[in-house]
């Protein structure tokens, strides 16, 4: 749309609320007035959109504005329970920084600016743009990147137009190894939430999961349950997490050789004859070649790669060995590390795999779908749609469309459309990022606030938040088979709109009238009759549930895996057809530039990626993050605790703005870590506004995982600096 696309900073005038809003401020309620009795009063079922788990949650109304949000005693992810980040999901709702209108990009005297938009002007801006677009470069042309459930109604409409191209940064920067390296072995994924059964394990490793920190909901409870009834734990992280305050034993790993560690415990498993041989013989091939493939990972070499002793590394592997069935090492979630993520994935597939945990308490278990049908929606063919180059890449890698946006091969991309994600946050490499950018005619960002990505865009969509608005059904996988409803607590504010009604007008807008039901209550409750239930029923329960499904094998079951082989694949010929290694070996990492310290990032329970730093509410229990860094370490840098100071990476980049030194025996003296999320820059986001520093600006090296395209971001250094 312009030679040369500028951020724009979105004015305060957008920002500021209306007369109309204005009566909304924030409920500032006392203990003692939320227990009184109020004639006024309601408690509307939901479930949460803090994080991509989706609780169920209660949120309490009065006089018309929420209050409090408690967890659904009867949802089986919330079990009467929310992490922090659930209980303040009200301060997304009043958050005063929310985007209140539609906004076009324009230019005037060469200035550019945004605007202030009807939705018929901004949404018939947008069927034109796509029309051209389409027109001149074919549907292939755009894509759309997302992360979040309200995104599925635009799918729909995308898919009915002919476009098919999606991608989400939540597979290559995240999820993704996991995933690609449990279908190589068993045929499927651990699915999500995962199907482990924590609270059952008697012997539990965890290799760089944060448990108590990365808070998920029902994960978390399962893991507390677990330590109640005695579960041995192992923990292995070069920092002292909270999962490792709650272990018998700390392994403070070096950075970037956990693969190593895992070859010398399957090894140990195997020399020793340790893993269910019974097990093993009816249900995997490979084990000859595994034996032979982990020949030199011994407990000594392993030992001097990754700084754990030879005894500690013997004494894990036989306490797994000791609990077979019941033992489990975790598989993690946020696996994107060093580039050889899909092998070491794999290898920890490959060890619970020797353990003979899957379908028995505390290992692996099943888990089903309530099973609502769904309601086709027409589908348009695209001439040519997006296949990644990485031969096992199940889902477009998002760097991937930035790299095609950038070079225009094999064809140009030239417009994308932006869902609930902040790119430049969570990408890595943002000059790419901001390159790819540069070489697009379009950019729609539909969002609740103004995240860094909707500078950028041409026109800027606010969506209600998930307290205002109806999503799709949410018939999960799950252990406790259940269907949960979004709906509306409160009406929306300002001029923003929900998902599905910002679908339906824009699909009428690009001449698909008929695609959507006339109101989002008809399309569900027309699914939901399909299994004998309504949406008047969902929407006064929460959730409807079956009873547990069968999670355990029963003794002599047969199981059938969908690998080629039919069985666990403990050497995958499927990775040696392509070229890769049947079995995982291990590669040492680069090492650290003299000076300089691994730059290692996380979670913390409070936040959720950089979508909770301007919640006011959350904010107050974690206002900035801090970079942690090793008492001696810092000692020798002359560093003092609770000082600022500004992060420069090995390619001379420097943190946008300063963070808090934390000096603690906590993490290893060659690392430091610091908490996703942070570092918003503009003054726009006020809460969040130069709070901290971010990773995301100083992770300029990516570790391309060659099977999947996963990008490692762990391979970044930093030294420090005062000087702003």
């Amino acid at each position: 749309m312009f030679k040369r696309r500028q951020f724009i900073k979105i004015s305060s005038g957008f920002l500021a609320s209306s007369a109309m809003a204005g009566s909304v401020g924030w409920p500032l309620i006392s203990g003692k007035d939320a227990l009184a009795h109020h004639p006024a009063e309601k408690v509307v079922p939901t479930f949460c959109e803090l994080c991509f788990w989706r609780c169920g949650v209660d949120a309490h109304v009065r006089d018309g504005k929420v209050y409090k949000i408690t967890g659904q005693e009867n949802h089986p992810l919330s079990n009467g329970r929310l992490c922090p980040r659930g209980t303040g999901g009200h301060g997304l709702l009043y958050d005063p920084d929310r985007l209140k209108h539609p906004l076009i990009r324009e230019t005037v005297d060469g200035v550019q600016r945004f605007r202030k938009a009807s939705w018929d002007e901004a949404l018939t801006l947008i069927a034109k743009k796509y029309a051209e677009i389409t027109e001149k470069y074919g549907t292939e042309s755009s894509v759309m990147f997302s992360h979040g459930f309200g995104a599925s109604f635009f799918k729909k409409l995308f898919q009915a137009y002919g476009i098919h191209n999606f991608t989400h940064p939540s597979y290559a920067q995240c999820r993704g190894p996991r995933l690609e390296a449990f279908k190589l072995t068993y045929g499927h994924g651990v699915g999500s939430p995962e199907g482990l059964d924590v609270k059952n394990s008697k012997y539990l490793v965890l290799i760089g999961t944060h448990l108590g920190e990365n808070m998920h909901n029902t994960a978390v409870q399962d893991f507390a349950d677990a330590v109640s009834a005695g579960c041995r734990i192992t923990v292995v992280d070069p920092r002292f997490s909270v999962a490792a305050g709650k272990a018998e034993r700390w392994l403070p790993i070096k950075p970037g050789t956990d693969l190593a560690l895992l070859r010398a415990w399957i090894r140990v498993i195997l020399k020793e004859e340790l893993f269910d041989k019974k097990f093993v013989e009816e249900n995997t091939i490979g084990l000859e070649e595994l034996r032979d493939g982990v020949e030199e990972a011994t407990p000594e070499r392993t030992a001097a790669y990754t700084g754990i002793s030879a005894e500690e590394i013997v004494a894990v592997a036989r306490d797994l060995g000791r609990y077979k069935n019941n033992a489990l090492v975790h598989p993690g979630r946020h696996v994107t590390w060093y580039g050889d993520d899909t092998q070491r994935s794999r290898a920890i597939a490959i060890l619970n795999a020797l353990l003979g945990n899957y379908q028995m308490p505390g290992g692996f278990i099943t888990q089903k779908k309530y099973g609502v049908p769904g309601i086709k929606f027409p589908q348009k063919k695209s001439v040519r749609k997006l296949h990644s180059k990485y031969p096992l890449a199940h889902s477009m890698p998002s760097n991937e469309v930035v790299e095609q946006t950038i070079s225009a091969k094999p064809w140009p991309i030239k417009n994308w459309f932006v869902y609930g994600t902040n790119l430049i946050h969570s990408l890595g490499d943002q000059q790419a990022t901001l390159k790819a950018i540069q070489n697009l005619d379009f950019m729609v960002a539909v969002d609740v606030l103004p995240m860094e990505i909707t500078g950028y865009a041409d026109v800027i969509l606010p969506e209600s938040t998930y307290l205002e608005r109806y999503d799709d059904l949410d018939d999960r996988t799950y252990r406790v088979p259940y269907v949960g409803i979004r709906q509306p607590v409160v009406p929306p504010m300002y001029d923003s709109k929900p998902g599905h009604e910002i679908a339906k007008l824009l699909a009428e807008k690009m001449g698909l009238p008929d695609l959507f039901p006339d109101d989002i209550e008809t399309y569900l409750d027309q699914r939901l009759q399909k299994i004998g239930s309504s949406l008047s029923e969902l929407k006064e329960k929460g959730v409807i549930k079956k009873p547990e499904s069968e999670i355990y094998r029963k003794p002599g079951k047969i199981l059938k895996f969908k690998t080629p082989s039919g069985k666990i694949e403990l050497a995958s010929e499927k990775l040696r057809e392509l070229g890769f290694d049947a079995v995982p070996q291990y590669t040492p990492p680069p090492e650290n530039p003299p000076g300089y310290f691994r730059l290692l990032f996380g979670r913390a329970p409070m936040h959720t990626f950089g979508r909770t730093a301007n919640n006011r509410f959350l904010g107050e229990l974690m206002p900035e993050n801090e970079i942690w860094i090793n008492e001696i370490s810092g000692r020798d840098m002359k560093l003092k605790h609770g000082e600022y100071i500004y992060l420069v990476n090995q390619d001379g980049v420097k943190s946008k703005t300063s963070i808090k030194v934390r000096l603690t025996q906590r993490i290893r003296p060659d690392a430091v870590y610091m908490v996703h999320g942070f570092g918003h820059t503009h003054p726009w986001l006020k809460q969040a506004g130069g709070r901290g520093a971010s990773d995301a600006d100083l992770v300029t090296q990516q570790s391309i995982d060659p099977i999947m395209g996963g990008t490692g971001m762990n391979n970044n250094f930093v030294t420090f600096t005062r000087k702003a």
